[in-house]
């Protein structure tokens, strides 16, 4: 009970002052990216395995430190730009704001590792759902912290998905810069020639040489540099896969240079420079539209060639490559491809030009001049054009490329509190504080050895007289109540226990004269001997039998304590010849019963209780009475009650129910047995019949009364 009591207040006092928690939870949609359906799973149902892998390393890019870091300058930045700073914790070191005016805001580092416990990341079971939890005592700074988090990681992942369109439109953007800087100073190069008085117009085949030249250069130019930036983006892709495969990025760079591959990317390549050179020729539209249908026609068919050997490799890798790779397995082929496409354009490209360029230098040296500043400026606006395309290309391509995140709920402020849930934690409280006092009973009962019920003396054979249940002591004015109780309440429980006992000894022996003298013992001290023998006594003599009591424990004596009597003189007194026999015997408040004191104590009790004179006084005393009781000593601490057992006619042994040990109570009866068996039983004293053990020993309950007002208790 005080276990439970205990945990009670404990749980309700931390109920009431815990701090209230506010929880609020933005949700997202992941996608994951659509592959192409070659290679896709043959059951569709599968794809949903991969999904589930693909959310779980979703959830694990949430939560890593880079994630967090980027919450975290966010949510400064927000904290900054705010003028109420009361409503942050999470951000703040609450400590300092006991020691200086306001609380200090904490480092980057700092609050990425607290938003690492603030925060709970988790998918919605069978939905491509993720759920962005913020717990704070703030109900502003849990939305605001679920919202930056939701925020960050839509831009975070969209800049994962745009990383390679990203590089490629940079890399056009200073190709462009770089190109247009350079068409500016040939046309200033120009224009200042010009000026000088130089040729100032070239003949017709003079200007379609250039045009010609320029155009293809321009080509040249353009190729590089998308060699350039194709070189840039297969590296990227390299080093991303070599993180997972190093082994596998050269096996698929030696698949796309194969010799079929080669020979058909020069095939395509020469079909389309031959196209290029049929085109600006000056052939009439009519051939010239039916030449370009030719070309393109075995373009599309080398072209579909070679997309079907593509997809045949890929099919054959991606059925025994991990699923995390096949993605990025799939876009370095397709690079590699395109790489060695372009290696091909700038070769052939770079032998039109050459060609071009020995026509070039054949033009007439009055005009070679013009010419050449010409030529730089028309094929430095061609590529510049070229260019510039292409950055526009990338440029549209990167801002079209979509995320896989969709944020279909943000974060709402909470108007009432997620934690504590006061009353569960009282539940729990009084649970643990049940499962505690549970584990303190079985524990205190796997270690206790003490005798509980009658039961306990039974299973050892050992004769059962009775049991007297627990009593209170009834006083006034604080004093020490009577524990002669069958005197100051008959009629109670304990007085109809000790009636019970009474009749039970007489039913030991069938003549009554065979048992007169009874010595009460016990195994140890403190088990309630004595107050047991002095209740007997006055129950034998309530049944109108004389009764004398004998205080023989003359080590420490109570039997004057309890009639509240002097103890001197008494029994040692007698035996020492200092007292005559009227002076020790002491008359009690009830008919029929006396009894003697201890007296003076004597250096040598055994001697004493052993000597001649002491069997010459219980045989006289035996003669006088119908019942003579011996109070002693415990049995296991001197050899007192082993000496007077040899002389009475019956030895009865007290044991207290949760105090006497199994094993000293096992001993004390094999020691009264080994003395002319005159050990008759025991009495289990201090009983409780409220512990559960049977509603048998309730029988006599209602005997019981209860207790005046105005009474001081205390339990014997």
């Amino acid at each position: 009970v005080l276990i439970i009591a205990t945990a009670l207040i404990v749980s309700i006092i931390y109920a009431v002052n815990a701090r209230d928690i506010y929880k609020s939870t933005a949700t997202l949609k992941v996608v994951k990216p659509q592959g192409n359906i070659l290679y896709s799973p043959v059951i569709p149902e599968f794809q949903d395995f991969g999904n589930d892998r693909f959310l779980a390393n979703e959830i694990e890019v949430l939560k890593t430190f880079n994630t967090r870091e980027r919450v975290a300058k966010s949510l400064i930045d927000t904290y900054n730009d705010v003028a109420s700073k009361d409503s942050f914790y999470i951000l703040l070191d609450v400590s300092s704001a006991f020691q200086e005016t306001k609380a200090r805001l904490l480092s980057t580092d700092d609050i990425a590792e607290r938003l690492s416990s603030a925060v709970s990341i988790d998918q919605k079971r069978g939905l491509d759902i993720i759920e962005i939890s913020a717990e704070s005592p703030s109900p502003y700074e849990a939305m605001l912290v679920a919202n930056s988090y939701a925020n960050e990681y839509k831009t975070l992942n969209l800049e994962v998905n745009r990383n390679q369109l990203t590089i490629v439109k940079n890399f056009l953007l200073e190709q462009r810069n770089e190109k247009q800087t350079l068409l500016n100073e040939a046309e200033e190069t120009l224009r200042k020639f010009q000026e000088r008085g130089g040729v100032i117009a070239l003949d017709e085949q003079a200007n379609n040489l250039i045009a010609q030249l320029s155009n293809f250069e321009a080509q040249k130019n353009a190729a590089q540099i998308d060699l350039m930036a194709s070189d840039k983006i297969l590296a990227q892709y390299k080093r991303e896969l070599a993180e997972q495969n190093p082994r596998l990025a050269d096996y698929l760079k030696g698949l796309s240079s194969e010799a079929y591959f080669t020979s058909l990317q020069e095939q395509l390549v020469k079909l389309e420079v031959n196209r290029d050179i049929a085109l600006s020729n000056n052939n009439p539209i009519e051939n010239r539209n039916k030449i370009v249908s030719d070309y393109d026609e075995k373009i599309k068919e080398l072209q579909n060639k070679l997309n079907s050997k593509v997809d045949e490799i890929k099919t054959g890798i991606f059925a025994s490559s991990p699923a995390e790779v096949k993605e990025l397995s799939q876009k370095i082929i397709e690079e590699e491809v395109k790489n060695q496409a372009l290696k091909i354009s700038v070769s052939e490209l770079e032998i039109i030009v050459k060609s071009y360029e020995s026509k070039f230098n054949n033009l007439p040296k009055t005009a070679i001049e013009l010419a050449r500043y010409q030529r730089s400026r028309e094929s430095l606006e061609k590529l510049y054009t070229l260019v510039e395309e292409k950055y526009q290309e990338a440029l549209i391509n990167e801002q079209s490329q979509p995320g896989n995140v969709l944020i279909i709920d943000n974060a709402r402020k909470p108007s009432n509190p997620s934690k504590p849930n006061r009353v569960l934690i009282i539940i729990i409280g009084l649970i643990l504080a049940s499962g505690l006092a549970f584990g303190y009973v079985l524990i205190k009962n796997y270690f206790d050895n003490t005798v509980k019920t009658p039961e306990d003396l039974q299973s050892r054979n050992i004769p059962v007289l009775g049991w007297v249940p627990q009593f209170e002591i009834e006083g006034r004015n604080g004093m020490t109540g009577n524990e002669f109780v069958v005197s100051s309440k008959p009629d109670s429980m304990a007085g109809e226990s000790f009636r019970t006992i009474r009749t039970r000894i007489q039913l030991t022996k069938l003549d009554k004269d065979s048992l007169k003298t009874i010595l009460i013992t016990s195994s140890a001290p403190q088990e309630g001997k004595t107050v047991v023998g002095i209740n007997l006594g006055g129950s034998f003599a309530q049944s109108n039998r004389r009764t004398l009591i004998i205080d023989c424990d003359l080590r420490k004596p109570r039997v004057h304590e309890i009639f509240r009597d002097k103890r001197v003189p008494g029994l040692i007194d007698y035996l020492f010849g200092q007292a005559q026999l009227k002076d020790i015997i002491h008359k009690a408040d009830i008919n029929n019963l006396e009894y003697i004191t201890c007296g003076t104590i004597p250096p040598n009790p055994a001697e004493m209780l052993e000597s001649e004179k002491m069997r010459e006084f219980l045989a006289d005393m035996r003669e006088k009475y119908d019942i003579v009781i011996l109070d002693s000593p415990p049995i296991i601490a001197v050899t007192d009650s082993e000496i007077l057992s040899t002389m009475v006619d019956g030895t009865i042994l007290i044991i207290s129910a949760d105090t006497t040990e199994v094993e000293l109570m096992e001993r004390s009866v094999e020691l009264m047995k080994n003395d002319k068996s005159s050990f008759i039983g025991a009495i289990l004293n201090n009983f409780s019949y409220k512990s559960g053990y049977g509603s048998y020993y309730k029988y006599y309950y209602y005997y019981s009364e209860n207790p005046p007002g105005g009474k001081n208790k205390s339990k014997v």
